[in-house]
């Protein structure tokens, strides 16, 4: 009378369920993964290699992204400013300089703007 349906072994619907559940979610997971490689490639594309620096090499910093309240016209402005020197290589694309306190910007500045 009270059969117990766990003794009686593998429900046939619950097994089909279970093997299309795991199909499915093997194609999502090689979805995800080629979506993943076609991001970082794209995300890659214009990245380029930084160049090692280290304490003390001069640099120039880039003045593309600084106010000059002096100057009424950006383009009478030079491209970079004077040599700075590095006080401490934070990362790969993180630099801190030594900068005069007139400049009144963040010491710590990234690659990109410096040459």
């Amino acid at each position: 009378m009270g059969e117990d349906i766990r003794k009686k072994g593998k429900v046939e619907k619950a097994t089909e369920f279970v093997e299309r559940m795991k199909k499915i979610h093997e194609e999502a997971g090689a979805v995800l993964k080629k979506t993943q490689e076609d991001m970082k490639r794209q995300a890659n594309r214009k990245r380029k290699e930084t160049k090692d620096w280290k304490k003390g090499d001069r640099v120039l910093l880039s003045t593309k992204d600084l106010v000059f309240k002096e100057r009424p016209a950006r383009k009478l402005v030079d491209q970079y400013a004077d040599p700075y020197t590095i006080e401490e290589v934070l990362s790969t694309n993180v630099v801190k300089l030594q900068l005069t306190t007139s400049m009144r910007i963040h010491l710590v500045v990234n690659v990109s703007q410096i040459v």
